[in-house]
């Protein structure tokens, strides 16, 4: 509903009157919400405001600040609370938890929520009817993800072997009505550009086993799921049990220090044999010393496999949430508060002082930073990473995106080919200028190069000094004539400077077929127009690029749109176009989306039936 951004046709604040009747209509939309409740999302003493959109979309906000409700059909029945209302009151509806934070992504893109991506609780699959509105959450954080509603009820879930689509996803973070607010936040630190995962505040305060009381708790899987064990959640170390406190045994506490050790060894999920019989109570206790070796080695295995030179300085949440919290065996809640530190912060400062790394304390922000890792300190040279068998885990994760797709999974790589700009860059340090290059490639040759060099500047790790080839790789050509080269950039800057001085090629996966082409890819074109009157088509071109059969397609979208279809060359080019009976516009593309795996960068709609 908010994936394309739409221009409000009018905006007015609420008279007394209304204002009333949009109270009255919140609380019997969501009779679980207490007056307090109610303050919060719409106070007493501020302005809302209420702006109309072509599609006859209402959005409620308050004056100055962001969007905290939204009608779908403009006549007060189907009013939804925007993530901003949610974040403020989290309980207002019921939620779904997903598998794992890897799980967002896929929801953040504009998918629809499946149930193989959802946890199923213990104690089974609740109760709910179709058309019911619920919310999205990640295992270990608080802040709901995105809102929609059901699309069958639980007896018809089981009934389906928990199969198909749980919840048609209306607005998610990130989206179009989120870009609404004067200032858009996040809740937590949890919370990137395009994923969610744990929030670290939640685990420093103890309190990760209460993220899953109003949702789907992590904890025993139903038989149904356990193809998907392993899968997005594994992926990332989200833990499939919830936090073992509430079990705590001091009879196992010496079993439990052999099971983290093992576990670290490993590093790969063990799946469970028995399906429903698992239960949380087989889990160990962990003692503080055993937390504070599992944080150890985790930061370890982070430092020698995730956290990159060239990420730093990377803020202490970053590190926690994205990089040491990974890390940790499948099975296994690592909270610090059990540890001897108590806080992230002191925990990484104790690091720092045995030399293994170095942190700053950021004044402004309040936050820990990681500066500078010590790749020579014994206890970084002794430790043997282990590697993760993630390609079973991958193509989980992918299939819970792609559940009931009968089309070959497609992959879109961006590659790049040094150019002349490059070229002595690459010599410098014994590269092949004639192969193609991912991104990350491309970055750590210019990174070796400045690490052969010696160009990181000694009295600020973050900049690089510009010596004479890497200034005319980045520049030459570029700087207009009379202007001064410059003779320092920021890390960060570097990686993207040098891939756009690269040639732009793409390869294109689909199954066993793959394609490389130079340049950029080109996206796919949907255009509806009218014809004869008041009557629709939709044409679809650029096709080939993704390695899709068009007159397959064509004959696939004439049986679910029961139209008409026909498919034509186009004149003067390469490739088809297929045009499509009537004005299909959003779901041709969604059905691109969902069973051919375009991402919705690389589709391009153009309706000029719409004034």
């Amino acid at each position: 509903m908010f994936k394309k951004a739409v221009e409000a046709k009018s905006q007015q604040r609420l008279s007394g009157a209304d204002r009333k009747k949009l109270k009255r209509a919140i609380r019997e939309r969501f009779p679980n919400a207490s007056d307090a409740d109610m303050d919060i999302l719409l106070p007493p003493k501020v302005e809302i405001t209420v702006s109309k959109f072509p599609n006859r979309v209402l959005v409620y906000g308050l004056e100055g600040d962001c969007p905290m409700f939204y009608d779908s059909d403009g006549r007060g029945s189907q009013i939804f609370p925007t993530v901003y209302a949610l974040w403020k009151v989290p309980d207002l509806l019921p939620a779904f938890m997903l598998k794992g934070g890897e799980v967002s992504r896929f929801v953040l893109g504009g998918a629809d929520l499946m149930f193989p991506g959802i946890q199923i609780p213990a104690e089974g699959l609740p109760s709910f009817s179709a058309g019911e509105p619920w919310t999205v959450k990640v295992p270990g954080n608080l802040a709901p993800i995105a809102v929609g509603v059901t699309t069958m009820s639980s007896t018809e879930a089981l009934n389906a072997g928990l199969r198909g689509k749980a919840l048609r996803i209306s607005h998610y973070y990130r989206d179009t009505l989120w870009e609404l607010a004067e200032n858009c936040y996040v809740p937590n630190a949890g919370f990137f550009e395009d994923a969610v995962f744990e929030d670290p505040a939640l685990f420093s305060a103890g309190q990760a086993s209460g993220s899953c009381e109003d949702g789907f708790s992590v904890g025993q899987t139903d038989a149904i799921n356990n193809e998907y064990m392993g899968g997005a959640s594994a992926a990332d170390g989200i833990p499939l049990i919830p936090d073992s406190a509430a079990t705590e045994d001091p009879i196992v506490k010496n079993e439990a220090s052999e099971q983290i050790t093992t576990a670290m060894v490993d590093l790969q999920v063990t799946e469970n044999a028995s399906g429903i019989e698992s239960n949380v109570d087989d889990q160990n206790p962990l003692s503080v010393e055993d937390v504070d070796v599992l944080l150890d080695k985790c930061l370890l295995q982070a430092l020698h496999t995730t956290v990159k030179d060239k990420d730093l300085p990377m803020p202490g949440s970053v590190l926690w949430s994205g990089h040491v919290l990974p890390c940790r065996p499948s099975g296994i809640t690592l909270d610090i508060k059990k540890s001897s530190y108590k806080k992230l912060s002191k925990w990484l400062q104790s690091k720092s002082a045995n030399g293994l790394i170095s942190v700053k304390e950021d004044k402004y922000k309040k936050e820990t930073t990681l500066s500078f890792v010590n790749r020579k300190h014994l206890e970084y040279t002794s430790f043997k990473p282990e590697k993760k068998k993630v390609e079973k885990n991958e193509q989980s994760a992918k299939s819970i995106a792609n559940e009931g797709q009968s089309h070959k999974l497609l992959d879109v790589v961006e590659l790049y080919k040094p150019s002349a700009h490059v070229n002595p860059i690459f010599a410098a340090i014994g590269a092949d200028t004639g192969k193609l290059y991912n991104a990350s490639e491309a970055s750590e040759i210019v990174f070796g190069y400045i690490e052969k060099e010696n160009l990181v500047k000694q009295t600020d790790k973050s900049i690089v000094v510009l010596d004479t080839t890497l200034c005319d790789a980045l520049f030459k050509g570029a700087i207009k004539k009379g202007s001064m080269y410059p003779t320092e950039i920021h890390k960060k800057d570097i990686g993207q400077s040098f891939i756009n001085r690269m040639q732009a090629h793409h390869l294109v996966t689909r199954g066993n077929d793959s394609i490389v082409r130079k340049g950029a890819l080109k996206p796919i074109q949907i255009l509806t127009e009218r014809r004869q009157g008041n009557k629709k088509v939709t044409k679809l071109s650029g096709l080939e690029s993704f390695l899709i059969d068009g007159e397959a397609l064509a004959s696939e979208l004439q049986k679910k749109f029961a139209c008409s279809t026909t498919v034509s060359e186009l004149p003067g080019k390469k490739g088809l176009e297929v045009l499509v009976q009537g004005g299909v516009i959003d779901n041709l593309g969604r059905h691109l989306v969902e069973q051919y795996g375009v991402q919705k960068r690389y589709i391009e709609v153009f309706d000029k039936t719409r004034k």
